[in-house]
């Protein structure tokens, strides 16, 4: 590359629960730079998780904690041409990339969900994450999935 990479810039810890995790979520799901929207969501989704929440000696942002790791891929797969064939490779997921990319996908199938509010929405998913199901979880078993089905391919790795 021509250019050194980018220097990563230190995420302030949201105001309410004084975490740095739940500002990288709050980036991620927000929209057209309204981050004060986007932190209203998140805080009223967590205390809709704290109203319906089965488990009693667990917070809310535990719970949401707990979805996160359960939605975390450990393995992806990637493409790869070798000779004229394309190749889908295994390969073990930086932690950053893990984060981020469990965020995104409890983001997006949150929205895809069918209830009233984005709130709602994402305290449905988080949830169903926190219990091993819904679709963020899904996606992560597939992803899973589908690296063991190429775990064939994995001697071409980079």
């Amino acid at each position: 590359m021509r250019k050194r990479a980018a220097k990563k810039r230190p995420l302030l810890p949201d105001p309410r629960f004084n975490d740095q995790l739940v500002t990288r979520f709050v980036n991620n799901m927000m929209w057209d730079g309204k981050k004060s929207v986007a932190f209203k969501v998140f805080y009223d989704a967590i205390d809709i998780v704290e109203e319906k929440k089965t488990d009693e000696e667990k917070t809310a942002l535990e719970i949401w904690k707990d979805a996160l790791s359960n939605v975390m891929p450990h393995v992806e797969v990637r493409s790869r041409r070798v000779g004229g064939a394309t190749f889908q490779i295994p390969n073990q997921i930086r932690p950053d990339r893990k984060i981020s990319t469990a965020m995104k996908w409890l983001i997006l199938y949150a929205r895809k969900r069918n209830e009233k509010s984005m709130a709602q929405k994402l305290a449905g998913e988080i949830l169903a994450a926190a219990k091993e199901e819904g679709a963020a979880v899904k996606k992560r078993t597939d992803t899973h999935k589908m690296a063991e089905a190429n775990k064939a391919f994995s001697h071409f790795r980079f």
